[in-house]
């Protein structure tokens, strides 16, 4: 049974990259321009098509579904084939395939972790690409927030329980009148596909030194795009599955090849990740937490302008002593509320350091008296 694409809205979905880089796929040649906006294709046996450079068509969506009816008859192709492929054509893809059922399915709560988990490993790779940090505020990075929305969530492959993402179109190769061959000549949208790969294998071979005793693994990989983050969404995909393979296929309008595509993560992998995971965020800064404590000490140089307290306070459920530099005016707020015994609240970034705490940048929000 023949099936014909007629939906406008899906046939608005195939970009106009698509359709070239499909067409040489096939063996069309760019022959000539077509008025303003198109271009003829020749090849040979082939009968001539005409591709549009822009969807701004008033009848694009009508010459789209001519040409996957076209294409669909050259390669003697169903014509949802054709339409799956043209989707893709122009987009690096992740594919996460789990091996957990033979039928292609999972648990509900097991589906949604994987999708999730996906998004923010995802997002960790987006964080990574300009200013590599073994932690992220992930959601107050607006470049890499922006970028994730052009993700699309793409169909599953038949026989497993396969979760697809796709990019945003990856554009084609454009010569540069004067190109240096820089990092910035590579589309962003590629970059972001490249870094997850790279961030993928570099955690692999990470656990893999763990296991061995290397307790310098992990920390080492950061520059590579390892962090908390992407250790902790890779603990959510995995969760009890026996196995989760991550595969990266690229865009054919703009084909590259790198020694390994695919990496692979087991149930065994979890635990030494969710570690990583504690240990990173155990050692780093932790942006914009606020402390409610009493000041347990007050220390001031004569000439100086900052003054050093030590706030007790609660921090993960554990009695701890914070050290905080404070600015003159903060400082006084703090030497009287010391002697109200009042309590205090202190934001900033809290960091370990062995087993001492110092909250960087601080500000005295404000001093709670007791009214009793």
């Amino acid at each position: 049974m023949r099936v014909s694409i007629h939906d406008r809205d899906a046939l608005l979905a195939v970009s106009p990259t698509a359709l070239s880089a499909y067409a040489r796929i096939i063996g069309w040649k760019r022959h000539d321009t077509y008025r303003a906006h198109s271009d003829i294709y020749i090849g040979e046996d082939l009968p001539e098509i005409i591709i549009p450079r822009t969807e701004r068509l008033g009848d694009y969506a009508s010459v789209v579904a001519e040409l996957i009816e076209m294409f669909a008859q050259v390669g003697h192709q169903d014509e949802t084939v054709v339409y799956r492929s043209l989707v893709t054509v122009d987009r690096d893809i992740v594919r996460m395939r789990i091996g957990e059922k033979q039928d292609g399915t999972v648990k509900l709560s097991r589906g949604m972790d994987l999708i999730e988990g996906a998004h923010d490993m995802i997002l960790a790779a987006a964080c990574s690409i300009s200013a590599p940090k073994a932690v992220y505020r992930a959601g107050a990075n607006r470049s890499a927030t922006d970028l994730l929305d052009g993700i699309r969530l793409g169909q599953t492959d038949q026989g497993s329980f396969v979760v697809t993402l796709l990019t945003p179109v990856v554009p084609p190769p454009v010569p540069l009148l004067f190109p240096d061959h820089s990092d910035q000549d590579v589309p962003i949208e590629r970059r972001l596909m490249v870094r997850l790969l790279e961030a993928l294998i570099a955690v692999r071979l990470a656990t893999e030194r763990a296991v061995s005793g290397d307790g310098r693994a992990f920390r080492e990989a950061v520059e590579r795009g390892v962090s908390a983050n992407l250790c902790e969404a890779l603990v959510r995909m995995i969760g009890s599955l026996s196995t989760l393979d991550i595969g990266i296929s690229w865009a054919q309008s703009r084909p590259i090849t790198v020694p390994q595509n695919t990496v692979c993560f087991g149930g065994n992998d979890a635990p030494i990740l969710r570690e990583a995971a504690r240990s990173f965020r155990q050692h780093e800064p932790r942006p914009d937490v606020r402390l409610h404590g009493y000041v347990r000490l007050l220390t001031r140089g004569e000439s100086e302008e900052h003054g050093m307290i030590r706030l007790k306070t609660l921090i993960e459920n554990k009695q701890q002593s914070v050290k905080a530099f404070l600015g003159r005016s903060d400082y006084e707020k703090a030497v009287q509320a010391h002697r109200d015994k009042a309590l205090v609240i202190l934001s900033g970034d809290l960091e370990c350091v062995g087993q001492r705490w110092q909250l960087l940048n601080p500000n005295l929000d404000g001093v709670l008296y007791d009214t009793d």
